[in-house]
């Protein structure tokens, strides 16, 4: 049965380049964050690259995203790294709504066979983002 985590986390840094965009279509993006997690999920200086789809046709800032996160850290106490993948949409008012799921055979260490799910939802301006991961150990 899995176990129920919650948690937060921050951006701490966010760089982002325009890939390709059309003058009257959508615009193609790359980011690359790091996040500081806490709660059930406790890394430092985590290492994303998203690639960011902003849509055409909308009064504000609207689209999806992919990535991966390389997270390094402790889960239920547990230490060693692994990769989420990520999938998300975000709206004109800039609310992020995000599902990630542990890339299977990624885990190393403690983690090592580590399973698990979960997402959040990040309102614009907000300093924390909450989370919740449903996860297996190795």
């Amino acid at each position: 049965m899995p176990t129920h985590t919650t948690g937060s986390f921050a951006f701490a840094d966010w760089q982002e380049k325009v890939v390709a965009e059309s003058a009257d279509g959508p615009k193609l993006a790359a980011a690359v964050v790091t996040n500081h997690f806490t709660g059930g999920i406790e890394a430092t200086g985590t290492s994303c690259a998203y690639t960011i789809v902003y849509a055409a046709g909308r009064p504000g800032p609207a689209g999806g995203f992919t990535g991966h996160e390389l997270v390094t850290g402790t889960v239920g106490g547990r230490r060693g790294s692994f990769v989420l993948a990520e999938h998300g949409t975000f709206d004109e008012d800039g609310t992020v709504r995000c599902t990630f799921e542990v890339v299977p055979g990624s885990a190393t260490g403690e983690l090592a066979g580590l399973r698990g799910t979960g997402g959040f939802t990040a309102v614009h301006g907000e300093p924390s983002v909450p989370y919740a991961f449903d996860y297996e150990p190795g």
